[in-house]
Parts: structure tokens; C-alpha cells; sequence
């Protein structure tokens, strides 16, 4: 992803999601709560990559992220809430895109700590 904007707290960020297929696709998230090396949350509108659709009116979903010791290094969780509260027409749709992007984005982090 290359941000426009960074991260702060409460504040829009917005930028272009940079991987294969998705280059043209907004990132547009509002980062909810930060607590520094535990926890990292936002929300966003889930699969918002028509650039035709006015989101805005749409109730975000959370993602949260948390970290936590554990005997073998650092377990990464991550959840993301809400989608009951997205339009009917596009739940399952996000859902089904949704999940599938976390198992690849968690596969990515996994990788990449295994290399550092």
C-alpha cells in the first residue's frame, strides 16, 4: 500500500492498496485506537472498490490486530466486526473478499517474520 496520508489517530488515511490487480483501489481507514505494541485497530468500508458507489452512508466494520507473548515468540490475531450491519446487496460478497484477503495478508506477515 502506498499512503497519502499516515496514520493518526481518529483521522482519515487514505492511499492506494499496491498489490497485483488491486492498484487502482482507494485504502480509505480511520485508525480507532493504538496501543503500542499490543493492539492497533480502524475501520473502513469492507470492499469498497467500485469508485462509482458513495460509501459513506454505509456503517464501517473494525479490524483489530493484537499482539501477545507467548511462550514460542508473539501470537497475531486479528477480527473484523460489523458485517451485519452492511447492505444486504454487498455483505456476502465483502465477507467472502474479506476473508480471503486476511488469510493472504496474515500468510504475508507470517513470511515476512519468518525472514527478519
Amino acid at each position: 500500500m502506498k499512503l497519502e496520508t499516515p496514520f493518526v489517530l481518529g483521522r482519515s488515511t487514505i492511499g492506494v492498496i499496491t498489490g497485483p490487480g488491486c492498484e487502482k483501489i482507494k485504502w480509505n481507514a480511520v485508525v480507532r485506537k493504538i496501543e503500542p505494541e499490543t493492539f492497533f485497530s480502524f475501520t473502513w468500508h469492507p470492499y469498497a472498490i467500485d469508485p462509482d458507489t458513495d460509501y459513506s452512508k454505509e456503517t464501517p466494520t473494525l479490524v483489530e490486530f493484537r499482539l501477545e507473548k507467548i511462550p514460542a515468540g508473539t501470537l497475531l490475531s486479528l477480527k473484523e466486526s460489523g458485517f451485519d450491519k452492511i447492505p444486504a446487496a454487498r455483505k456476502a460478497e465483502a465477507f467472502r473478499m474479506h476473508e480471503n484477503g486476511w488469510v493472504k495478508q496474515m500468510a504475508n506477515i507470517a513470511g515476512y517474520v519468518e525472514k527478519a
